[in-house]
């Protein structure tokens, strides 16, 4: 969105309201204990105090009630998704981080196209404020959303349910192999590349943060660094998100069914400090990977996936998956030379490692390490001379 200086304060208004809304009945919410007879206070129950607060307090009252309104109607929906088990527990919104605010009913309906490139959309107590079409306005749309990142730009997204991509129907099944130095390796010999933060943008994001490690608290000069570095984040989130969204639409229109290593990223980019009594090892390299793990979007590609082709993504146990020979099943963690080199010593199959990786999720072969599959089935083993001769 590109709001003129005066549109710009009046978003920034309805994120003020939004965010005490938010936070005021937040607060009412977690104020409740189970040994109190009385239920906590839902969306009915708030809203007619909103009426209230509205008609005594002339501030809340100037902004838009839609605004406010549909402020704890997000707070219902967020305690009913964590009631739930689908979500976390919804937490407190703070200025600068979550600034946002939703608008529904006719108001959402009323856009304009200026042009191929530009249209304009009524936002309540603002007026018309334009914004770049990235893609045609859905005519089934009726709610909106507009919010404003770290790096002070301001995005609406009209919600829309976007119907999930149909299936080739070509019978062909692939393997998708997350990792660092390659993306994401197909089962095909393809080898996927997030495009990673160029040089400049490194060695500038690096200055600024020493920059903003001198910086006083408070001052206006910290507030122009945070904001600088915010710009590089969001240019490198930016990337992100763009190849996430053509390589899960590419999958998703090439292969029937997709294949995954069902991966605990969370656990896995847990942080390695420890604790006083029991410090960590290696934690500066530990926390080098994590962030080399975030940065490569390996949850958003497969949730991505999830969403455009439901029910043809698959996950596989990864248990020994980057050690198994896709030829002859052998399993050997000395096969692996290095990141990139496969090499079995019992077939002498050599292949690239993450490729090699992605031939057995696809195959969906998952082992342990005596051969077998990790769910209890008879394992490969040797024949024991003891129990022949019995």
């Amino acid at each position: 969105m590109v709001p003129t200086p005066a549109q710009e304060a009046g978003l920034v208004e309805h994120c003020r309201h939004a965010r005490y809304v938010w936070n005021l009945g937040l607060e009412q919410r977690l104020m409740w204990r189970p040994d109190r007879r009385a239920s906590p206070p839902g969306y009915a129950e708030q809203g007619r105090q909103l009426t209230e607060a509205r008609a005594t307090e002339p501030w809340l009252a100037a902004g838009s009630s839609t605004v406010q309104q549909q402020a704890l109607r997000d707070l219902d929906r967020a305690w009913q998704n964590f009631y739930a088990g689908t979500h976390r527990r919804p937490t407190w919104r703070k200025a600068g981080r979550n600034e946002g605010f939703r608008i529904v009913g006719a108001q959402a309906r009323r856009v304009r196209k200026l042009n191929r490139r530009w249209a304009e959309v009524i936002v309540p107590k603002v007026g018309w404020v334009r914004f770049r079409l990235s893609r045609p306005v859905p005519a089934i749309a009726r709610s909106y959303r507009i919010t404003r990142d770290w790096a002070g730009r301001w995005h609406i997204a009209f919600a829309v349910v976007p119907g999930p991509i149909p299936a080739p129907h070509n019978g062909e099944i692939v393997g998708v192999d997350r990792g660092v130095a390659v993306s994401a390796a197909l089962s095909t010999g393809d080898l996927l590349r997030l495009p990673p933060m160029t040089a400049r943008e490194a060695s500038r994001l690096l200055r600024l943060q020493r920059r903003l490690a001198r910086a006083k608290r408070g001052s206006n000069r910290r507030s122009r660094v945070k904001t600088a570095i915010a710009r590089i984040k969001a240019a490198e989130a930016n990337r992100r998100k763009d190849w996430v969204e053509k390589t899960s639409t590419a999958l998703a229109r090439r292969f029937d069914l997709i294949r995954v290593e069902d991966l605990r990223i969370q656990s896995m980019t847990r942080s390695a400090r420890g604790t006083i009594e029991n410090p960590g090892r290696n934690v500066r390299q530990k926390a080098g990977l994590n962030r080399s793990i975030l940065a490569s979007g390996w949850g958003q590609l497969v949730q991505r996936l999830e969403h455009k082709a439901p029910g043809r993504v698959q996950k596989v146990h990864p248990a020994y998956t980057s050690q198994t020979c896709s030829a002859c099943m052998n399993v050997d963690r000395e096969a692996r030379e290095s990141q990139a080199r496969f090499a079995c010593r019992s077939c002498g199959h050599t292949e690239n490692a993450d490729v090699n990786a992605a031939r057995n999720i696809a195959a969906g072969r998952a082992v342990t390490a005596r051969g077998g599959p990790p769910w209890g089935e008879p394992a490969n083993r040797e024949p024991q001379p003891i129990l022949l001769s019995v």
